[in-house]
């Protein structure tokens, strides 16, 4: 099994393709860590078995992927039993493609499998009944059939026939987060090589960023330039500028950029599966003081932050480093959720640790060596309009924190000055 990387050294960021003469991403043993880490949870748990629907949890137990218009249909699922080697139903010539260059899947464990694209074909159709009825089938040979089936997501009519055949259905997705939570040395080379794909895409902005260019413009040459790097999925750009930022609406538009503006943008993709939260806020041609003032002191607030992780410490001391939800002008936690936070990062975007004043009081967690998170902080200026925002991402080491994410953050930049 592959512990998280050693960091006496400089967290490696080699390049992408596969060579003879020098340690990379070693494939094998990342399959290895991952399913050994969900047989693990599986366990200690009180299942027989887990069926899987989340994309992740299948990534993590198979090492197969299937994304685009396919990735969020709930038609692929997996199927790991105590003691033995996932079983996975995919989508038409998907089955036969992962017989062929999946060796590590059992031949006869790819089935084909289609459950109605989420109610498009009525569960009255019957490929539901058919389905449990398979499952079924393979537990009762395992003498499985008994024991509870733990789900981590699930459509209502499955869930419904799951009981109906006689299952006793329970929460997997904790056991899986649970998995998920520590990163082995190969995840997180995989993390830091799609951080520093964003590293360059930021530089391209920058270039990019003068008044006359549209936000979605922007989106569009981050996207051409992570999928020319390798990413197999951008997820998702936000563009935010001018009185656009503040409030803060987690979009982009094709609003036209103006000089002064202050621009905010996080980048969301992934690279062999493992993604990026990347933010960074820039004014465009001069910089006015609010903006200024603003950017400092969400620089503080990440500094405080950043400073304070390490094995050990509590996700509620590091919640109670962020301003609170009153402060920054909103009526609660509830309100200002997803501003000033740290969510874990991994084949999901939002793994653990989540911390947050929202609920790391109610429900504090240990940090441990492995866990990787990005640190999320926002500010909006004095002048009403304008805003901060910053996000690093940080692997928590036995030596304390290191930042994944390298372009610059420490000042505010100003894109093309006048």
């Amino acid at each position: 099994m592959a512990e998280p990387q050693n960091t006496s050294r400089p967290l490696l960021t080699p390049g992408q393709m596969g060579v003879d003469y020098e340690m990379r991403v070693d494939f094998s043993r990342l399959r290895d860590y991952r399913l050994s880490r969900a047989q693990a949870a599986l366990e200690a748990s009180e299942c027989g078995a887990f069926l899987l629907f989340d994309f992740y949890n299948i990534r993590y137990t198979t090492s197969s992927w299937v994304g685009g218009a396919l990735g969020d249909k709930m038609i692929r699922y997996a199927l790991l039993t105590r003691g033995g080697e996932p079983h996975l139903w995919d989508f038409g010539s998907a089955v036969k493609h992962h017989q062929l260059y999946s060796p590590w899947l059992n031949h006869d464990h790819n089935h084909p499998g289609f459950l109605g694209f989420r109610g498009a074909v009525a569960p009255t159709a019957g490929l539901m009944v058919d389905a449990v009825t398979e499952i079924k089938g393979i537990l009762r040979d395992l003498g499985l059939h008994n024991a509870p089936v733990g789900i981590d997501i699930v459509e209502p009519p499955f869930l419904f026939e799951m009981q109906r055949q006689g299952f006793t259905v329970v929460d997997a997705q904790q056991h899986m987060l649970d998995a998920r939570e520590i990163k082995s040395a190969d995840e997180i080379m995989l993390l830091n090589q799609a951080a520093a794909m964003v590293d360059g895409v930021y530089t391209d902005i920058v270039e990019a960023l003068k008044p006359g260019v549209r936000e979605n413009e922007i989106v569009a040459l981050a996207s051409k330039k992570l999928y020319e790097y390798g990413s197999d999925q951008v997820e998702a750009i936000n563009a935010i500028s001018g009185e656009r930022c503040n409030p803060h609406p987690h979009n982009f538009t094709d609003r036209i950029i103006r000089p002064g503006d202050q621009a905010f943008f996080d980048i969301i993709h992934s690279f062999n599966g493992y993604r990026t939260c990347y933010y960074r806020t820039f004014s465009v041609g001069r910089a006015t003081g609010p903006q200024r003032a603003a950017y400092s002191r969400a620089r503080e607030w990440m500094d405080n932050a950043i400073s304070a992780i390490k094995p050990g410490v509590g996700s509620d001391e590091i919640a109670s480093l962020f301003p609170t939800a009153e402060s920054l002008g909103f009526d609660g936690e509830l309100s200002a959720f997803g501003l000033q936070f740290c969510h874990g990062l991994g084949l999901g975007l939002h793994e653990r640790p989540i911390i947050s004043r929202l609920n790391s009081y109610r429900e504090p967690v240990e940090l441990k060596a492995g866990m990787v998170f990005a640190v999320e902080t926002y500010c909006p200026a004095s002048d009403g309009y304008s805003a901060a925002r910053i996000e690093e991402e940080i692997v928590v080491t036995d030596n304390g924190p290191v930042v994944l994410t390298k372009y610059p953050a420490e000042e505010l930049i100003v894109a093309n000055p006048y």
